[in-house]
């Protein structure tokens, strides 16, 4: 059976195709009262949309967001809040060509083991084109937080062997002033010339996205198999082109002794964060920061040797519009995730205890 829903209480379904007449998703257990700026979730959408600069792919998609259900004179009723983002710029006949043949990277192959059937239109419901919908709902779940005075942000912090210098302390993350998403302008630049580049080529390159979450208080998380870290390992690991997710100082602290590598509460002199905010699966009321690592865009214009459903050997070239970098766009979807772990966690930490 395919799951098509993330959370326990607080639950976004998704549903669509890259190049079917639209998509969509339910949230379901968003509490009533909350009061919705549909102006908002529409930026998010606008921040992860395709076309929005020469570095992304030139599909041109508004992603104008149609309220269904849920929401009554700016308010959730408590009911379902169903959405709709028809799509606009399907061009599925330019996909003819790939019916029997599978992509180099993509999931056409496995797709098609698993199910025996296979939307070959881009990638069907496999499409990164699924991740507005996570944008949308994520957008509320944002929402929701605000009101508890939560903030994410998620900035590109490496692209390839292109890295910022500085920690995220060290930088300011209030603003989004350039189309990299990335908050070091010098680290910017550079990122860009290398994006540019590479699209010229034909070839495609990936990197690092961190989010740093302020305002979560302590003791959010299930301490067994539902830890905080895993849900957020969850979430990420699910963002097509995700390869990797580190909590905090991630694998870099498997090089310290324990006595470097504890984190201390209650001296600030001598206050640490290498756990990421976050110890025994429950939150610790400090920062939340993590590492996702995203893999170069599978579709290249390079030419690449494949084979086709027969087993025959081929060799594809592909043709039209496609990102040479995922990591500007899956910045937003990054946060998106991020808020849907945090609504749940929340919604669950009040079944805790009297």
């Amino acid at each position: 059976m395919s799951r098509n829903s993330f959370g326990t209480l607080f639950c976004l379904t998704t549903f669509g195709e890259s190049h079917g007449a639209a998509i969509g998703g339910v949230v379901d257990g968003c509490p009533a009262g909350l009061t919705v700026d549909v102006s908002y979730i529409q930026k998010e959408l606008s921040r992860r949309r395709p076309g929005q600069s020469d570095l992304t792919t030139q599909r041109k998609e508004n992603d104008t967001i149609e309220i269904l259900s849920g929401i009554f004179e700016n308010k959730s009723t408590g009911a379902p809040i169903a959405f709709l983002l028809r799509n606009e710029d399907h061009r599925p006949k330019d996909y003819d060509e790939l019916r029997n043949v599978y992509r180099p990277g993509h999931a056409d192959f496995t797709w098609e083991k698993k199910y025996g059937i296979r939307d070959h239109r881009g990638g069907g419901r496999s499409s990164a084109r699924e991740t507005a919908a996570r944008v949308a709902g994520g957008a509320i779940a944002k929402l929701f937080l605000m009101e508890k005075d939560i903030a994410i942000k998620a900035y590109i912090s490496g692209i390839k062997n292109i890295h910022v210098p500085l920690p995220y302390t060290q930088l300011d993350l209030s603003a989004e002033e350039n189309e990299v998403r990335c908050p070091h302008k010098e680290t910017s630049d550079r990122m860009r010339q290398l994006i540019e580049k590479t699209k010229e080529n034909g070839d495609s390159v990936g990197g690092i996205i961190t989010c740093v979450i302020t305002g979560v208080k302590s003791g959010w998380g299930e301490p067994v198999f539902d830890k905080l870290h895993a849900m957020f390992g969850h979430a990420m690991l699910s963002i097509n082109a995700c390869k990797s997710f580190e909590i905090g100082d991630g694998l870099s602290s498997t090089l310290r002794l324990g006595s470097e590598n504890n984190d201390t509460i209650g001296q600030k002199e001598k206050e640490t964060n290498h756990d990421g905010g976050i110890q025994g699966g429950i939150s610790n009321g400090r920062d939340i920061w993590f590492r996702v690592g995203f893999k170069p865009p599978s579709t290249i214009s390079i030419p690449q040797h494949t084979t086709d459903i027969e087993g025959n050997e081929i060799v594809l070239e592909a043709k039209g519009r496609h990102d040479p970098c995922v990591l500007p766009r899956a910045v937003p979807v990054v946060e998106a995730m991020a808020a849907l772990v945090l609504a749940d966690a929340y919604l669950l930490s009040t079944t805790n205890r009297l």
